[in-house]
């Protein structure tokens, strides 16, 4: 069922993408789409015994999850352009650092969200992951933000009520 399911989303995102309605596009879509399918549902769908519609809804969770990254990725787009071209002389403004966080993320894809989520929020990289414990480089201290204080940072908060389906993670 989940091959099938990862099928049909990814025939659905290459026919919103490309537009294209003709034989031979539709033709590439469905190998693309049966490639992608075949490499890639056992890391998307590690619990087989997971109903339909708890897919569905992690599913639409990960979907707003995304626009909430997008948000915080354009605001330390702004942080990292005001180091660069603030009054004060950028090196007075740094002040990078490395730190360790230990998550209560479970699952290896949610905790690899979690990475890729820090990495692409500018000011910050995920320099590795070990078990539990994030290393991670910050520019600033506010770049680092709560995951570098909080007993539980609001991304990854997200990231759980996204797929640990715990209900006191709500973001």
């Amino acid at each position: 069922m989940s091959h099938l399911f990862m099928f049909i989303l990814m025939m659905l995102f290459w026919v919103l993408m490309s537009g294209k309605f003709d034989p031979f596009h539709l033709t590439l879509g469905v190998i693309s789409a049966a490639i992608v399918t075949w490499i890639s549902t056992e890391l998307l769908f590690q619990e087989k015994s997971k109903p339909l519609g708890a897919r569905l809804t992690e599913a639409w969770r990960f979907f707003l999850y995304c626009f909430w990254l997008v948000w915080q990725i354009i605001l330390a787009n702004f942080h990292v352009i005001y180091l660069s071209l603030g009054p004060k002389p950028i090196r007075e403004t740094l002040s990078p650092r490395i730190f360790t966080f230990k998550t209560t993320l479970r699952s290896e894809f949610a905790r690899f969200v979690l990475a890729n989520s820090i990495t692409l929020t500018p000011g910050t990289v995920t320099i590795r992951v070990h078990k539990d414990i994030f290393y991670v480089h910050a520019i600033t201290e506010k770049a680092a933000g709560d995951l570098a204080s909080a007993e539980i940072s609001e991304m990854e908060r997200r990231v759980a009520h996204v797929f640990e389906n715990n209900g006191n993670l709500k973001p």
